[in-house]
């Protein structure tokens, strides 16, 4: 059965979903088989960050509206596939059908990440609601720490319990005061804990904007396969040596 993971941060434009997309991709390489699921409804990104766009013909939203097979609608690329995100958003789209649906492919998987829409909204609940581990992503300034510290207390709410903390975008130069925080800060104003911190790396941004994949020995890059290893119940430093 697949372990299904949330990737949420709150604020947009912190990197989630470079992220989860990066992390979904050393799962891959280790031979693990990984689903993708954008839930970013209507906006959409992962499609482009995959380089995949012109492929997309079927969405999840599809399925769930009875238009056609899960099969339809997966992406597959190797072991990591990729479950695009509907137009728009139906009221059809409840809790319970998305269940349903990933209940069906739990099987086929070893995870399934879902990536959540900013905001804490309705897509927020909804990409929340299938799966059982959540990972937050924060870059370290007030604002985005604040809103990151926002979707944990929601989620707590909610009844869940396996709440993790990643620090993405992490610039290691002394802290300019008021403006980025260090990270035991970060930790202290999220109450979660933390399996990585995600170097600032321009390899990443061009990945994101180009749909090829970053070089394996970028700082990023390092840092996912780091984290995936700790996901994974290894124990390996939040820094390379």
């Amino acid at each position: 059965m697949a372990e299904r993971y949330v990737f949420a941060s709150g604020k947009g434009g912190v990197g989630k979903s470079s992220v989860a997309l990066g992390l979904a991709r050393c799962m891959n390489e280790k031979g693990l088989r990984v689903l993708l699921a954008d839930f970013d409804i209507g906006l959409r990104s992962l499609d482009l960050m995959l380089g995949v766009t012109e492929t997309v013909v079927f969405d999840w939203g599809d399925v769930v509206l009875g238009r056609c097979s899960i099969k339809d609608a997966v992406i597959n690329t190797g072991n990591l596939a990729f479950f695009p995100a509907p137009p728009e958003h139906d009221e059809k789209f409840t809790p319970e059908a998305l269940s349903q649906l990933f209940s069906a492919l739990e099987s086929d998987f070893d995870f399934i990440f879902i990536d959540a829409p900013a905001g804490l909204g309705r897509g927020f609940d909804l990409a929340c609601s299938q799966a059982e581990n959540a990972v937050l992503v924060t870059t370290p300034d007030s604002v985005c720490v604040r809103s990151c510290a926002c979707a944990a207390l929601k989620l707590r709410k909610s009844g869940k319990e396996k709440i993790s903390l990643i620090i993405n975008r992490f610039v290691e130069k002394p802290v300019v005061k008021h403006r980025l925080l260090n990270i035991d800060d970060c930790i202290d104003a999220v109450s979660a804990k933390l399996i990585g911190v995600v170097p600032e790396d321009r390899a990443i941004t061009e990945s994101s904007v180009t749909g090829k994949q970053p070089d394996k020995n970028s700082p990023a890059s390092k840092a996912f396969a780091r984290i995936s290893l700790r996901m994974n119940g290894e124990r390996v430093p939040l820094f390379e040596d």
